[in-house]
């Protein structure tokens, strides 16, 4: 990342690491819950993000639940395998796979009444209840920065490929309301944004 090389440089969403701080916040908002459902794509590398989360689970008291998807028909089986196996909330792995069928699992999460914590800021823009993830608003900023430096005559491959700096946690009020959930007003006060 520091150092690319050729032609390539830019910025990245990307920030595994981050699965850890959203089963915290998960933890936060909802003290009870001790199984948490880890949606991914099935045979993806949601599998290695699924042994990182493990973890961190284990030190929060968490028993992690690795439900996949294949494909778009996969959905319905996930969540009756995550209701099953005694699911009491849901995470999930960054995936393009899964943010094309978001409003699918918005409303499987909403009718297994499952608190989830979702990835990125459009989840709860879409109706989904958390999101802890980087900024990407303040990320088309910072590429802007980028281009102009390029501009004025820097070369791609002496500036690094950045990961994020600013993160956001999102919650959506009228969702929690919805499933009738109560979020803990010590959580809600660490929000970046409510969605009313």
């Amino acid at each position: 990342m520091a150092r690319p090389g050729g032609n390539v440089t830019g910025l990245t969403l990307l920030a595994p690491e981050l699965n850890g701080k959203r089963l915290e916040l998960l933890k936060e908002a909802f003290p009870k819950v001790t199984r948490v459902a880890f949606l991914r794509r099935a045979g993806s590398s949601g599998d290695r993000r699924f042994k990182e989360a493990v973890a961190v689970a284990k030190a929060l008291g968490l028993r992690l639940q690795s439900v996949g998807a294949k494909d778009a028909e996969d959905f319905k089986r996930a969540f009756e395998a995550a209701k099953s196996g005694g699911a009491q909330a849901l995470t999930m792995s960054p995936s393009p796979f899964l943010t094309t069928h978001r409003a699918r699992i918005i409303d499987l999460a909403a009718k297994n009444r499952l608190p989830a914590m979702h990835v990125s800021s459009e989840w709860v823009e879409d109706g989904g209840l958390m999101s802890y993830g980087p900024d990407s608003l303040d990320n088309w900023r910072h590429a802007a920065s980028y281009v102009d430096k390029i501009l004025k005559g820097r070369t791609p491959a002496d500036l690094p490929v950045e990961q994020p700096m600013r993160f956001e946690f999102i919650i959506n009020l009228k969702a929690a309301k919805q499933v009738g959930l109560t979020i803990p007003p010590e959580v809600l006060a660490r929000a970046s944004r409510l969605i009313k």
